[in-house]
C-alpha cells in the first residue's frame, strides 16, 4: 500500500523533531577535551574527559553533583508539610540545575550544537520540594576552548511566591562543582602577591559537622584546584569570587558514580529578587597543577586587557 503523501510529508518534517526529542546528551570534542551536557538533568555538565579517553572527571552519583547552577534566595522555611524533605528543613529558595532531592529532574526547553559550543536552556527544580518546578528558566552557554571550558550562565526569576520574601543577600554557587574524588588533593592561593607565581597553599580537606566542605576566605587568584596525587585534575576559577567552599564526601580514590566526591563552589553573596535575571562566567581547566595556573594566568591578564582597551 502506498503511503500517503500528505503522512510522508509529516513524517519527513516531523523527523528531526523526533530524533531531537529522543537524544539525551549532547557533546562537543575538540581534540583535547570531550564535554557532554545531560539533557535528561537540565543540560547540566555531566562528563568531562581527554579527548580519546574514557576516565571521566565529573561526579554523577546524584540529582545534587555535577557541574551545576545552583542558587538561593529569601528565608529557609519549614516546608515538611508541602512535601519538602526532612533532610532539608528548613530551607530557602534553591533552584538547581539537575533536579530535586527526590530525583525529579529538571525539563529542558532547548538546546543548541554549534560547534565547540554547547547551548542549553533548562526550567530548574526547587531542590528541598518533591516534583516542584522553580519560577525561573536557566541557560548555560558552554565553549571549548583548549583545555579550558568556558561557561556562562543565566538565571532568570518570575517568582509569584509569598513565603520566602524577597531581596535578602544570599552566598551563591557560581558553580557547584562535583569532581571525582580520586582528585583529593586541594591547591589555591591566599597569599598577598596573587598572579605572580608565588607558593601555592597545599591543605588538608576539612570536614565539618555542618557539611562536608571548609570555608576559604581570599582565595586572591580566585580559583581551586583538586588534583590526583600525579598532580593531574580540576581547577575552577571564577574572576569573581575570593571566597570558596571545597571538601570532600566520603573517601579518596573513586569513579565518577561513587557516593565520595570532591567539591569546589566559588562564593559571592547576591541579593536575587522575584524578577531578578543573573548571570556569571566561571571556567574549568583539565591539566597538571602547573598549567592549570598558567592557563588562569592568561585568562586573567586576557580579562584585564579587555577591561582596560589594550
Amino acid at each position: 500500500m502506498t503511503m500517503p503523501k500528505i503522512l510522508l510529508i509529516f513524517l519527513l518534517i516531523t523527523q528531526p523533531l523526533f530524533a531531537q526529542a529522543q537524544a539525551d546528551k549532547i557533546e562537543t570534542d575538540n581534540g583535547i577535551l570531550k564535554v557532554k551536557l545531560d539533557l535528561t538533568r537540565g543540560g547540566a555538565i555531566c562528563y568531562v574527559s581527554l579527548s580519546g579517553s574514557e576516565k571521566n572527571f565529573v561526579n554523577i552519583a546524584d540529582e545534587g553533583r555535577y557541574i551545576q547552577q545552583s542558587y538561593y534566595a529569601g528565608n529557609s522555611l519549614d516546608r515538611k508539610k508541602d512535601g519538602q524533605s526532612p533532610s532539608w528543613s528548613p530551607w530557602p529558595w534553591n533552584p538547581i540545575q539537575v533536579g530535586d532531592a527526590f530525583g525529579n529532574r529538571a525539563k529542558i526547553l532547548d538546546y543548541r550544537h554549534n560547534g565547540d559550543t554547547l547551548y542549553v536552556k533548562c526550567i530548574p527544580m526547587l531542590w528541598d520540594m518533591n516534583n516542584k518546578p522553580a519560577e525561573a528558566i536557566m541557560e548555560q552557554w558552554t565553549v571549548l576552548k583548549g583545555n579550558v571550558i568556558e561557561a556562562r550562565n543565566r538565571l532568570t526569576c518570575f517568582r509569584k511566591d509569598t513565603i520566602y520574601g524577597d531581596g535578602l543577600m544570599k552566598g551563591q554557587e557560581l558553580p557547584a562543582v562535583y569532581s571525582i574524588s580520586e582528585l583529593s588533593n586541594l591547591y589555591y592561593y591566599n597569599g598577598k602577591k596573587p598572579f605572580t607565581a608565588d607558593t601555592l597553599t597545599n591543605t588538608e580537606v576539612i570536614k565539618l559537622s555542618s557539611g562536608f566542605w571548609g570555608r576559604y576566605s581570599d582565595v586572591t587568584e580566585h580559583w581551586m584546584a583538586f588534583v590526583n596525587n600525579e598532580n593531574f585534575g580540576m581547577g575552577v576559577y571564577n574572576p569573581q569570587c575570593t571566597y570558596f567552599l571545597a571538601g570532600m564526601s566520603g573517601n579518596p580514590g573513586h569513579d565518577a558514580k561513587s557516593a565520595s566526591t570532591s567539591y569546589i563552589a566559588p562564593m559571592k553573596k547576591v541579593a536575587l529578587k522575584k524578577n531578578s535575571v543573573y548571570e556569571y562566567t566561571y571556567y574549568i581547566i583539565i591539566g597538571d597543577l602547573s598549567d592549570i595556573r598558567k592557563k588562569i594566568y592568561e585568562l586573567h591578564d586576557d580579562e584585564n586587557s579587555t577591561q582596560t582597551g589594550h
